[in-house]
């Protein structure tokens, strides 16, 4: 589950709900929106206070976090947020372009009842939407993926993807401008145009297409935010399907 919010200070923990998790999708929203940015120091206290709840829950998310490779936690430093690990992005879009090449190939095969009708609206919402809100369109766009995964009957699988691709939505945000939405819209639609045509090659076509768009914007977001990454850039594969 990833948390999206507008105003993630407008969120409140359930008291009828383990804290901890509340507090761990919290935390991994704030990082991956860079919020709380690379290589910057979290303190457990001032959290505990910030959320109105001890410091073992706090240290708990802290805990998982570390173990998703989010944050680092350093003996008698402190805890800090991990800079983005550049490989990881990489390896993160090679799996995500993999898995959901193969989910439009299954739905171009035999589309399910409603699914193009329910993703022409979404295509409608991302396009009111735009570039005006990052943080909205990026939402629309999980969903957009999230609900080919579960037409697919793969939906449990979306769930690992969300812990693989983290280190790429990490970059999504930093420099949103540097993602050409139109075009990013565009891509979604053929996506949706194959499958409602039952093109299983070019719907697989649309979808690489579509996931190898960051490997044109990973550089230049390296080249803008250095101290943000850990590791140099690599030689990243030639962006075409």
């Amino acid at each position: 589950m990833t948390l999206v919010l507008d105003d993630l200070s407008k969120w409140k923990l359930d008291p009828l709900v383990a804290v901890s998790p509340q507090l761990r999708l919290i935390l991994r929203s704030r990082i991956i929106r860079n919020d709380l940015k690379p290589a910057s120091r979290l303190s457990e206290p001032e959290l505990a206070r910030e959320y109105h709840v001890s410091r073992q829950p706090v240290r708990e998310a802290f805990i998982t976090l570390m173990n998703e490779g989010l944050l680092e936690i350093r003996p008698q430093r402190g805890t800090f947020v991990k800079l983005i690990d550049y490989d990881a992005v990489l390896n993160g879009r090679f799996v995500r372009e993999a898995v959901e090449a193969d989910i439009v190939k299954r739905l171009a095969d035999t589309p399910p009842d409603g699914l193009v009708k329910d993703l022409r609206t979404q295509l409608d919402a991302q396009k009111a939407v735009g570039a005006r809100d990052p943080a909205k369109f990026i939402e629309l766009d999980e969903r957009f993926h999230h609900t080919l995964a579960d037409a697919a009957g793969v939906g449990k699988a979306w769930s690992i993807l969300d812990a693989i691709k983290t280190q790429m939505d990490r970059v999504r945000f930093l420099t949103f401008e540097e993602f050409p939405v139109a075009k990013l819209i565009d891509q979604h639609t053929a996506i949706v145009d194959a499958i409602e045509q039952q093109h299983v090659a070019g719907a697989e076509v649309a979808m690489r297409t579509h996931l190898m768009e960051i490997l044109s914007s990973l550089p230049k977001v390296q080249a803008l935010y250095p101290a943000y990454f850990d590791g140099s850039a690599q030689t990243i594969p030639d962006p075409k399907p």
